[in-house]
């Protein structure tokens, strides 16, 4: 296949699927292992330029975010650390609490890294963690799925614990308990960063809409230091430990153009995404994804144990 064609669609998969619950990383590696398949190219998902290039391009879609956003950045940027309303401190303000489930993400995450790579060549993880994710966000949105009036107050759904109408009144274990459940999207790739996040959120008192958009703003600091450092490590510094999987990427004039698409494709389609989730996250709630997460994740196992 064309590389500049695969580059295409891969930019197309990785804006489709980064902020939707449905994890971007093993749609790319299941579109990588299909396009590998059917067109004979089965070294795809074993070449060190593409492993790189499937990380990379997430960059891409991320950094659509602080344009979309940038009115909310700028209002907690001001309002910094009292809140909007007065009420907040250097220790419960929205940037505070985004940075403490960061860090309680990344350091058992770089601790990790040797497993992490391991099960980013994991079919079988990955259409495991597609079911089971699916499962899990079913049950959770159906019995904390909620969204509020203006006045803070449950608008819709069954909330057991509805506590947190928006991100300004967020608690610090909320952000702790969210940054944890990250870990699992890390560690097993097809759980979905969104929907470990979405779903903690959810749990913990949040409304759909805090919890997204938490999600989002969580996913900016994770995603960019995560994909900046494996680019760093592979094409800038080229080191390889002993048991990685990211090996050193010779670039060239080609390989740069290729990644280019990936990266300007991805950012243009995340951006559509991500207004289309917001509405949609506000009137119908996550159930169609979980059923979707639930299909794929019997089909990619169905095909994994076939021996694909």
């Amino acid at each position: 296949m064309n590389p500049y064609l695969l580059s295409l669609v891969l930019g197309v998969v990785e804006g489709l699927t980064e902020f939707l619950p449905v994890s971007s990383t093993a749609h790319l590696r299941i579109t990588e292992a299909l396009l590998g398949h059917f067109t004979g190219q089965v070294n795809i998902l074993e070449d060190s330029y593409w492993k790189m290039y499937s990380i990379v391009i997430q960059l891409g879609a991320i950094l659509c975010l602080p344009i979309y956003f940038r009115s909310r950045i700028i209002k907690f940027l001001k309002t910094f650390p009292t809140g909007e309303r007065g009420d907040r401190t250097v220790l419960t303000h929205p940037l505070t609490l985004v940075i403490v489930a960061f860090v309680v993400t990344a350091i058992p995450a770089f601790l990790l890294t040797k497993i992490i790579g391991k099960n980013l060549e994991s079919l079988k993880v990955m259409g495991s963690a597609l079911l089971i994710g699916g499962i899990v966000m079913w049950a959770i949105d159906h019995f904390f799925g909620w969204t509020s009036t203006a006045d803070g107050t449950p608008a819709s759904g069954r909330p057991i614990l509805a506590t947190t109408p928006t991100v300004e009144r967020m608690k610090p274990w909320q952000a702790v308990w969210i940054g944890a459940a990250q870990i699992l999207s890390a560690v097993f790739p097809g759980t979905s960063r969104s929907m470990s996040t979405i779903a903690a959120g959810q749990v913990a008192g949040m409304s759909r809409p805090s919890a997204l958009e938490f999600s989002f703003f969580l996913s900016m600091p994770t995603m960019i230091v995560a994909t900046g450092y494996d680019f760093l490590k592979t094409v800038i510094l080229k080191k390889h430990a002993p048991g990685e999987t990211l090996a050193p990427v010779h670039m060239d004039s080609q390989r740069w153009i290729i990644l280019a698409i990936g990266f300007v494709v991805s950012f243009l389609v995340a951006w559509g995404v991500v207004a289309w989730f917001m509405n949609w996250v506000r009137s119908r709630g996550f159930t169609p994804f979980a059923i979707y997460r639930i299909i794929v994740g019997i089909a990619v196992l169905v095909w994994a144990f076939k021996g694909a």
